[in-house]
């Protein structure tokens, strides 16, 4: 599993400082003001934070740590702790509703991890994950 990572990691490295990889870019840019970037970017850093803290919740079987950290920094719940409402009309249509389907997946995955089933939670927390990465191959903001 690490050789794993560690070989994706170095891979998105270099396509990342591939100048002639960069310049094939052709995922949409969504250009916000540089306040809103920035609060944009710091929302992305705690939703990995928050998989990874839940993550670390399921692995030492704490399914109900795993939907609380779910539900209250991802899931619906945490809508305005983020400033969604204020951040959607900068985005375009279809990246607000992958972001919309993100916070869904991640409430529904909250109740799943409740029910303390670690399979159907593992489940429900790809859904989750499965939204981040359809909108970061579609978006990149600046």
């Amino acid at each position: 599993m690490r050789k794993i990572l560690t070989t994706t990691l170095s891979a998105l490295l270099l396509c990342t400082a591939n100048p002639a990889i960069a310049a094939q870019e052709s995922r949409e840019l969504v250009e916000l003001p540089e306040m809103m970037q920035k609060h944009m970017l710091s929302n992305m850093r705690d939703h990995l934070a928050a998989i990874n803290k839940i993550l670390s919740h399921m692995g030492n079987k704490q399914l109900d740590k795993a939907a609380e950290v779910a539900e209250s920094r991802l899931g619906m719940s945490s809508l305005e702790s983020h400033g969604a409402s204020h951040m959607a009309e900068f985005m375009p249509p279809e990246m607000r509703k992958l972001g919309t389907r993100m916070h869904r997946a991640a409430s529904r995955f909250a109740l799943k991890a409740q029910e303390g089933r670690t399979v159907p939670a593992y489940r429900a927390l790809s859904d989750i994950t499965a939204s981040c990465v359809a909108c970061h191959a579609s978006y990149r903001i600046r």
